[in-house]
């Protein structure tokens, strides 16, 4: 089995390489999703994820699993009350999910047929991404975005007053 050295009657596990796990960051979303395998679909069709792992559990549930979106890897699992396997909200996420792509227009769009519903329109922005909201299916809120300006804070702070009619920040 690999990662597992048995010497004589003795089995030890194989010492990481490292302690982040390799193609991950130091940070990754892990979500609760009420039907796992269902979300896994809508992922690939709504934002070409590929599966990287599934670990079944019983009832046809998943304990475990993992995509990839873009370079960013996405961890979930369904829920398991009675394994006190994660919470599960019904509705108004206190976070979104961020994602950059190189064309924002189309992967929005692709977002929308996949099921997604419009919560903030495209836009250019004051801190130069092109940027919009969609809620999928299962309740997630998602910013789309593309970079398309590498602004100074000046020019930002600028942008952001003449945009809001006022000084930034007040």
């Amino acid at each position: 089995m690999p990662g597992i050295l048995c010497h004589s009657m003795y089995c030890t596990m194989a010492k990481a390489k490292s302690p982040i796990p390799e193609g991950l960051n130091s940070l990754t979303i892990h979500l609760t999703v009420d039907g796992a395998s269902n979300y896994i679909d809508f992922l690939k069709s709504a934002f070409n994820a590929v599966e990287i792992a599934r670990a079944p559990g019983p009832g046809g549930k998943l304990l475990h699993a993992a995509v990839k979106i873009g370079d960013s890897h996405l961890m979930l699992n369904d829920y398991f009350p009675e394994f006190g396997r994660g919470e599960l909200a019904k509705a108004n996420f206190p976070f979104l999910i961020a994602l950059y792509v190189p064309d924002v227009d189309s992967a929005f769009e692709q977002a929308v047929a996949a099921g997604c519903q419009v919560a903030m329109p495209l836009a250019d922005q004051f801190w130069g991404d092109r940027y919009g909201h969609v809620v999928d299916p299962f309740g997630f809120r998602w910013s789309i975005a593309t970079h398309v300006e590498d602004l100074t804070l000046e020019e930002m702070k600028e942008r952001q007053e003449k945009m809001f009619g006022g000084a930034a920040g007040a």
